[in-house]
């Protein structure tokens, strides 16, 4: 998911000249673009971003419709100040559905000034997001708890997980049946080049995360000629839009999961869950059983056990806290740190309740699902005897897509040759973009170079700590430089070293978790 809680919430361009043509092959140019509109700044500056600039663009629907019926995508802003201008700088949080508008304040303050100065730092709420307009959300609620368990032992539990994701389905069908065709990632392309056209620019500087690399890529392959600089950080694998990727994710958070457990049990003095990392899985799952007979505090029930520790698998700062409220559980029999883990790291507000109506309405759309729930079912099992941590939880989270009102439309092939050079950042052990995805986006997108941190597990690895990936993004965006290697991957950075468990009373997750995994959320 995109958007959390609150404390968890989820390109750079040259100006002036013309629009240039479009490639054989690529998406049609709206006949409006060549009168493109202009962007209005307004003063929207917070505490944090003294200079964040805000503005709207209307952009059509339907974009093979550009005089047909418009909606509006809101966009921020931090302007460059130094003399030499590269752009704006275009970047997204991933998703679908992951609101833009904060990261470009975040960027634009975590690359080093000299480079940050050089750019026009541009945020966006992708369509049916956030601040953009018509924002969508289909079935509020739909994650209050308490959910059904996500493993369907039974047919009854089974059943009831089923009903949850057809409702919702059909609820979206009913609320926005005029608005589901457009949205997906080719209308976002379309609308990422709009606002490329919007500011003047050319060609386009791009920098997204996670389901961004998606969309980036999806806009290198229909734009070529209107990429300038373009960089991917936790790389999607094109190849198994989305059904396969989902399957192949749940194997990944797997493997994140026990890593937390042999995590815990090393700090077994601070914890008293015990040294042997499968004694210490044991009480997580058997601690999972008795939240789903018995609710703690009538809010965590086995559903919601998975939401809270799904985090963790994104970002290993959330260790210390998660292992807290385990032990507090396990060891003291206190249901209140769960609660209150769940509350941090899991619980839905109305900001994800739009964050999760846009990640349906895009994948469903963008791609062919089975619609025979035996196959879901086959796989899913298959998977689950694999990896039981996320498996279910990842099926009914993505089950909507069997009963989608809108048909799919097919993924996009984004290899491509006529690129200048990309760069790609990839962690060994992600678990939401597995390794494999960066491996074939290099290979897909020919010239890419590929940074690699070897043995990091956390997804967004830029910007966050490590400086030796930041170096090679500074150098990229300073003057185009990338890494060169001779064999499969360009370059190799160590990953930053695990956590400590927490010292002393800490007031919040927040205060100790990196802003940017706040801003990127999770599920994308």
């Amino acid at each position: 998911m995109n958007t959390r809680a609150a404390v968890l919430c989820a390109t750079a361009v040259v100006l002036a000249g013309t629009v240039t043509a479009v490639p054989a092959g690529a998406a049609p140019v709206p006949a409006a673009a060549a009168q493109a509109a202009k962007l209005t700044w307004k003063k929207c500056a917070t505490t944090d971003q003294p200079t964040l600039q805000c503005a709207s663009l209307k952009v059509p629907l339907d974009h093979d419709d550009p005089g047909g019926e418009k909606i509006t995508l809101a966009l921020s802003r931090v302007p460059h100040t130094a003399k030499t201008y590269q752009g704006p700088l275009l970047v997204n949080p991933g998703g679908p559905g992951g609101r833009g508008l904060s990261l470009a304040g975040f960027v634009a303050s975590s690359l080093p000034k000299a480079v940050a100065a050089q750019y026009d730092v541009i945020g966006f709420d992708p369509r049916g997001v956030g601040k953009s307009t018509p924002a969508l959300d289909c079935a509020p609620g739909h994650f209050r708890p308490v959910r059904p368990d996500s493993v369907p032992a039974g047919e009854a539990v089974e059943e009831a997980n089923l009903k949850r994701a057809r409702s919702f389905a059909e609820a979206c069908g009913r609320k926005y049946a005029r608005v589901l065709p457009y949205i997906d990632t080719v209308s976002a392309v379309r609308d990422m080049d709009a606002i490329r056209a919007a500011t003047g620019a050319p060609k386009l500087n791009y920098f997204g995360y996670s389901y961004g690399t998606y969309l980036g890529a999806v806009y290198a392959k229909l734009y070529p000629r209107r990429v300038r600089r373009l960089v991917l950080d936790s790389v999607v694998d094109p190849t198994g839009v989305w059904y396969d990727d989902n399957l192949t994710q749940d194997l990944a958070f797997n493997d994140r999961h026990r890593a937390l457990m042999a995590w815990i049990a090393r700090y077994d003095a601070t914890y008293r869950l015990g040294g042997d990392p499968e004694k210490v899985e044991a009480k997580w799952y058997a601690m999972r059983a008795a939240l789903a007979r018995k609710p703690a505090g009538g809010k965590v029930g086995a559903a919601e056990l998975e939401d809270t520790f799904l985090p963790g698998g994104y970002y290993d700062g959330y260790w210390p806290h998660l292992a807290k409220a385990f032990a507090a559980y396990v060891n003291d029999k206190k249901a209140d740190p769960l609660v209150q883990a769940y509350k941090n790291f899991a619980a839905v507000d109305a900001s994800g309740d739009n964050g999760y109506s846009v990640y349906a309405s895009v994948q469903c759309r963008d791609a062919f699902w089975p619609r025979d729930w035996d196959t879901w079912r086959a796989d899913n099992w298959r998977t689950y005897r694999k990896a039981p941590f996320m498996a279910w939880n990842n099926a009914w989270y993505n089950a909507p897509c069997a009963f989608w009102p809108t048909r799919s439309r097919g993924p996009v092939n984004i290899t491509n040759g006529d690129l200048p050079p990309v760069l790609l950042f990839q962690a060994t052990n992600d678990a939401a973009t597995p390794y494999e995805g960066g491996a074939t986006v290099h290979t897909l997108l020919h010239g890419s170079s590929l940074v690699v941190e070897q043995g990091g597990g956390n997804h967004g690895i830029t910007l966050s700590g490590n400086n030796c990936l930041d170096k090679h993004l500074a150098a990229y965006l300073t003057d185009g430089t990338v890494p060169r290697g001779t064999g499969a991957v360009d370059a190799t950075c160590k990953a930053l070293p695990d956590p400590k468990p927490l010292t002393g009373k800490v007031a919040s997750p927040a205060a100790h978790g990196s802003v940017l995994h706040g801003l990127l959320g999770f599920r994308g």
